[in-house]
């Protein structure tokens, strides 16, 4: 009963320093990010529980994490490894990444096109809601924080649009992010570009932050984008200008780097002004 023969001003503080305590840890835990479900060294197993068909070649698959509130705890601009068997029964690992944020709690989902040829593209289009992938990660050297730089200019082709879409989300997202984002998206046909609707909707939404310029090979009879493959001169009009507060991010098949990387030097791009996924 000593307590209660301190004086009373004594009493009172010590009231206020436990207030000041449990408000202090009500904080931290509200405001601690939640813990992601990847595992950096193991594969983990998810559940598909949508599959939706986009068009002859591509589905969209939605995967269910632990549970509603769960999040994937992937950082932005990096990327998961798949592992799947191939028509042959062998085991085949590749890298693919979310169109989801961590925003989008309770699942994650892939857009994947399906080659005829490819081998985790078997294992994708064998794939039936109830079955389980196995995922690890996360995985890449791209790091992104709000505000790192002034603007991005992105070149994608194919299914490298995915990595740019994640990248160009977290950024429109963010009220607090500025960065401008200059996505030129290379395909072969109208049909084949992946994800439009969700571009296009960014591009409304967003006026001004983002810009997308679609270039086709073999464009239909009415088309205001660009046609054969992505030019100099569509890199100097539709990406911002080389300067040490921007970036280009480029993504799509190996002779498509290959290309934009010769014209990205040859325009004044310096290596730390470019990074490839």
């Amino acid at each position: 009963m000593e307590f209660l023969g301190q004086p009373r001003f004594e009493i009172v503080g010590i009231a206020v320093a436990l207030v000041a305590i449990s408000a202090g840890a009500a904080y931290f835990y509200l405001s601690k990010k939640p813990k992601g479900c990847l595992d950096p060294e193991n594969f983990k197993e998810f559940k598909l529980v949508k599959r939706t068909q986009l068009s002859h070649n591509v589905a969209e698959f939605r995967f269910a994490l632990p549970t509603p509130t769960s999040v994937l705890g992937l950082p932005i601009g990096q990327h998961i490894s798949c592992r799947g068997k191939d028509s042959l029964g062998e085991e085949i690992i590749k890298p693919y990444t979310p169109t989801t944020l961590d925003s989008d709690v309770g699942y994650f989902e892939l857009v994947i096109k399906m080659y005829p040829q490819g081998r985790m593209s078997h294992h994708f289009r064998e794939m039936r809601e109830g079955d389980y992938m196995a995922v690890k990660g996360p995985k890449g050297r791209f790091k992104y924080q709000p505000g790192q730089v002034r603007a991005f200019g992105m070149l994608a082709g194919g299914s490298g649009i995915t990595p740019m879409f994640q990248v160009a989300r977290a950024i429109l997202e963010n009220p607090k992010d500025n960065t401008k984002v200059h996505l030129i998206y290379a395909n072969v046909t109208f049909e084949d570009i992946l994800l439009k609707e969700e571009l296009d909707g960014l591009a409304h939404n967003y006026p001004d932050c983002f810009k997308v310029f679609y270039v086709l090979n073999q464009p239909p009879e009415v088309w205001n984008g660009g046609v054969g493959f992505v030019s100099k001169e569509m890199i100097q009009t539709h990406c911002p200008a080389p300067a040490p507060d921007i970036q280009v991010l480029r993504c799509g098949p190996p002779p498509m780097n290959k290309a934009m990387a010769a014209h990205l030097d040859g325009l004044g791009y310096t290596s730390q002004m470019q990074f490839q996924f």
